[in-house]
């Protein structure tokens, strides 16, 4: 994901909660795991927000030029 300034801060994290998420992450360190965690969380909303436009047609491009170079790259 895209990097931008940092900051440095001081947490108390629960330590079960941050095992079961490293090996959910595939992460081992804290900074790994919590930048990991909010790059998925990033990717949900994205997810969140394209299953949006996918249901209710906004921003979807069903132009028939579209559709007709869809067609032509399947074949």
């Amino acid at each position: 994901m895209l990097k931008s300034s940092m900051r440095r801060t001081s947490l108390e994290i629960d330590e079960e909660r941050l095992s079961r998420a490293q090996k959910v992450l595939g992460t081992t360190g804290v900074k790994d795991t919590i930048e990991r965690a909010l790059d998925e969380v990033l990717r949900a909303d994205l997810r969140r927000q394209l299953a949006d436009r996918i249901r209710t047609g906004q921003g979807v491009d069903r132009s028939e030029k579209l559709f007709e170079a869809t067609r032509r790259w399947q074949r």
